[in-house]
């Protein structure tokens, strides 16, 4: 089972282990500042709008804690997503295969969930999903390759180099085939490097229209990154 894709078992199965912690982020004058000032210069997406920042997530106290720190879009709903939420069972044969589905969800390539950003409460159907890894993997072009083999059913990737303030990265747009709704859609990610490992940001979509609605939010998160 490769990213956690728009099938309904996969997706419910993420939202059981969501931890609680889906505050708002708190409204960062500065980060909105320096948001505007990027959208100006490429944070607007398909539709040509750039996003408004709702505020900052990535540093302490914030709804995800992360090794970077970017806005979010206005309306959208972060929540840390606790990778060892599903263990702890009765160690039964129901727990060890709920504990291999949760691994092969939660676990992409070389890297982890660690926040998923709702879009629902802005009106879209889809999430920007930052994982995180070790700072044994480095190279984000290596770990985002890695990233997007692991999703399987993928084609026609066309990787780029970015700059934001002062990381650089790696972008990567392809398209998805799902065999469980027999279509083919856009996606996107993007891996910087960072002293506590490389960071992972997805953005998927329930299909290419909502995935192209949704890229002034990833714009905005790409151009406001920055290291926690």
């Amino acid at each position: 089972m490769g990213t956690v894709q728009g099938g309904l078992a996969p997706v419910l199965l993420l939202a059981g282990v969501l931890t609680g912690c889906g505050e708002s982020p708190e409204e960062d004058p500065k980060a909105s500042a320096t948001a505007q000032a990027e959208g100006a210069t490429g944070g607007a997406g398909a539709t040509g709008t750039a996003a408004k920042s709702g505020g900052t997530i990535g540093a302490a106290g914030s709804a995800c804690e992360l090794p970077v720190t970017f806005d979010i879009a206005k309306g959208w709903k972060a929540k840390a997503v606790d990778s060892g939420a599903a263990s702890g069972g009765s160690g039964g044969a129901d727990d060890e295969f709920a504990q291999e589905v949760a691994d092969a969800i939660l676990h992409q390539g070389p890297v982890t969930a660690a926040c998923e950003i709702d879009a629902k409460p802005a009106g879209h159907i889809g999430f920007l999903r930052v994982w995180t890894g070790s700072p044994a993997d480095a190279d984000a072009r290596t770990v985002l390759r890695a990233f997007v083999a692991a999703e399987d059913n993928t084609s026609k990737e066309k990787y780029r180099t970015f700059k934001a303030g002062d990381l650089s990265g790696v972008e990567v747009e392809y398209l998805y085939t799902s065999k469980l709704l027999d279509e083919v859609k856009k996606e996107r990610a993007l891996a910087v490097s960072t002293p506590d490992g490389p960071v992972v940001l997805h953005l998927g979509g329930m299909d290419t229209e909502e995935h192209e609605a949704m890229l002034p939010a990833y714009e905005l998160a790409k151009h406001t990154l920055r290291v926690a």
